[in-house]
């Protein structure tokens, strides 16, 4: 399989990297790259996602792409700038990355250029908004706000890939367990000094990811053709905060003793960003499940455990 990868210098992107046999990467800072990825057998070329369409040459003989890049919506206080680079750098950019693959098309047809067969664009569980203790499954319709209106803009820009025969796959990802990145990286060394608390009541639902299950998944998008459309890319046993912040203070063998954050605490420090994190999104993997994906970290405590133990 070959495979070209955007967003590559992420947590993710390195990890997908390590399972791909010298696979091609697109990124804004080439060189930088190069030297983050030089114990990977990597092609770097460079491309701004949100101004320019990407390198042809790049695409060409390629069979799946996976599309990762995007402003981190994690960093800094959401401005109005913040969400429109949020906006532009995965709307624009997965827009300018499918008009490389209608321009292919048209070359394979007059020269028979090999064009990409599957595109694996990220979305995110945001799609679904704030939706209490419902279950939300691939069907479920968008939520309200700023992130599902995002996360629909996101996904029907890579759908457009369709037009010119390409599958489209578009993984919604939720919170990613990783000790060396993302929000569980951050979130260690207040639980490791014992400064851990829930968020509000904590009855808000977390659905999350072990870094693993989510990459095999990823390559099982790429790799199985009839996986199309939106795919649930959590653990099939979502829980909600307080639980979260139970286990992870019990493998770490902390307390929790700290009374709650409250949500105009976070929102002083953090912006609008902190209602992101009281949203509750109980999300079930039902496409990952009915294609007989095999989740090998499916409950939140053993996989806590295989990461930090």
């Amino acid at each position: 399989m070959r495979a070209l990868v955007t967003g590559a210098t992420g947590f993710v992107g390195r990890r997908l990297l390590a399972k791909l046999d010298h696979p091609i990467v697109l990124s804004r800072k080439p060189q930088r790259a190069r030297e983050e990825l030089m114990d990977y057998p990597v092609t770097v070329y460079g491309w701004n996602p949100a101004e320019e369409p990407a390198p042809a040459e790049a695409l060409e003989g390629v069979d799946v792409v996976f599309h990762l890049a995007g402003e981190s919506i994690a960093d800094g206080r959401w401005t109005a700038a913040k969400k429109q680079r949020l906006r532009d750098s995965r709307v624009l950019g997965t827009r300018n990355l499918v008009a490389v693959l209608r321009d292919l098309k048209t070359k394979h047809a007059a020269e028979q250029v090999r064009l990409p067969q599957t595109l694996v664009s990220a979305s995110a569980i945001g799609f679904y908004g704030d939706r209490g203790d419902q279950e939300l499954r691939e069907s479920d319709a968008p939520g309200e706000g700023f992130l599902p209106e995002l996360c629909v803009a996101w996904e029907r820009e890579a759908r457009e890939a369709e037009s010119v025969g390409v599958r489209v796959v578009s993984p919604r990802i939720g919170l990613v367990l990783d000790p060396a990145g993302g929000a569980l990286g951050k979130m260690l060394p207040l639980f490791r000094a014992g400064l851990a608390s829930p968020l509000g009541n904590g009855r808000q639902y977390m659905s999350w990811i072990h870094i693993d299950d989510l990459i095999r998944l990823l390559l099982f998008a790429a790799e199985q053709n009839s996986v199309t459309g939106p795919v649930n890319a959590t653990a099939p046993h979502p829980v909600t905060n307080r639980d979260f912040t139970r286990i992870l203070a019990k493998v770490l063998h902390r307390p929790t003793l700290l009374p709650p954050v409250p949500k105009f605490a976070l929102r002083l420090s953090m912006g609008e960003f902190a209602d992101a994190l009281f949203d509750s999104q109980r999300v079930i993997p039902a496409a990952a499940e009915q294609h007989g994906f095999p989740f090998q970290h499916p409950e939140l405590e053993d996989a806590l455990k295989h990461l930090l133990v």
